[in-house]
């Protein structure tokens, strides 16, 4: 369960529309389900305020199924499984509802509609390094962010990039996502006011290391307030930038 989730719990409570049992009962899962070769932490989302997230890769789809199925019958709604290969994806569907992207390998089990929050900008400096962005896009998009996606707009073509100043300076939090020499983050960088979170890729030619030159170009960027995340992690991109954006303190209207 979520804080929203329980403090509504209270409120039906004290209205009088809910017995106490049934809200000790909600409540009665603290610190954690042991199913054996879990531990699922049903109060991860009372204490971070997002609930615990399903890892999916070296997981069988039948460990899958059943973790998403505590979860949901302890409450849980919008729980990310992340890194889930296509055909694990069509198994756990088969047993609980869910939402799948093959292009992120990210699926959303019992995905519940909710009103999306403030300004998060996804950017990316090439078409290659999509997966990764709609990783971190729909990662932050499931949290409750709003986001903005504006892909292949890399320093190759620089004008496709200050073409959209008006999103990119509006946004409480942008993601800069790029292979190669991981140019775009710095540049990004040097035109926004809120943080920016750069994803180093795995895209590029030999010398790029699978990433790492990317990696250590986004470490040593000369423009200020920017935070790197591994090499090809959207998700660990987009779960911060929610975190930035929903903020306390911050206008979510």
């Amino acid at each position: 369960m979520d804080r929203d989730q329980i403090l509504e719990a209270l409120k039906e409570v004290q209205a009088g529309r809910m017995a106490p049992e049934a809200a000790l009962k909600l409540l009665a899962q603290a610190p954690y389900e042991d199913i054996g070769y879990a531990k699922i932490d049903h109060h991860r989302g009372l204490r971070n305020g997002t609930g615990e997230v399903i890892y999916g890769a070296g997981k069988t789809a039948e460990q899958i199924v059943a973790i998403a199925s505590r979860m949901v019958a302890a409450g849980g709604r919008n729980i990310l499984v992340t890194r889930m290969d296509g055909e694990k994806a069509a198994r756990v569907a088969q047993a609980v509802p869910l939402f799948y992207d093959a292009q992120a390998r990210l699926g959303v089990v019992n995905r519940v509609p909710q009103a999306l929050v403030g300004s998060v900008v996804v950017a990316s400096g090439g078409t290659s390094d999509l997966p990764v962005c709609e990783e971190a896009a729909l990662t932050a998009e499931t949290l409750g962010s709003r986001v903005t996606r504006l892909y292949d707009v890399g320093v190759a073509g620089l004008h496709r990039l200050l073409s959209h100043l008006d999103e990119l300076q509006s946004a409480r939090a942008v993601v800069a996502v790029a292979g190669m020499e991981g140019a775009l983050a710095s540049v990004v960088g040097g035109l926004v006011d809120c943080p920016v979170i750069a994803v180093p890729t795995s895209v590029g030619y030999g010398a790029s290391f699978g990433g790492v030159s990317a990696l250590l170009s986004m470490l040593n960027a000369c423009a200020s307030g920017i935070s790197v995340v591994n090499i090809d992690n959207g998700f660990g991109a987009g779960y911060l930038a929610n975190r930035i954006n929903r903020m306390k303190g911050i206008d979510e209207a």
